[in-house]
């Protein structure tokens, strides 16, 4: 399997996963339960999955008014698709 194909596959995974982290956090916030620590929120966007963060966090309305939510989210998507195209794109081409 091509290098870029193990990357896109990575990537996909780690989104799913960071959607479905704000899909369990805000349903264990509605039942008032153990919730998922924000460093975890936050650790699993820096691993890729912004996109799925962000996502979450929009269609769950989940962390909207977190202000270190709301900057925080698109600043790791900015800063990873930044480094994306300088680094990893290259590289793949």
């Amino acid at each position: 399997m091509e290098l870029y194909l193990y990357i896109l596959l990575y990537l996909f995974l780690v989104n799913i996963y960071s959607f479905w982290l704000m899909y369990s956090d805000k349903k264990k916030a509605i039942k008032n339960k153990y919730r998922i620590p924000e460093k975890t929120l936050f650790t699993w966007a820096l691993l890729g999955g912004s996109i799925g963060s962000i996502m979450g966090m929009q269609k769950f309305r989940h962390k909207t008014r977190h202000q270190t939510f709301r900057v925080g989210m698109p600043l790791i998507f900015i800063v990873e698709g930044y480094l994306f195209f300088e680094y990893i794109l290259p590289v793949l081409l």
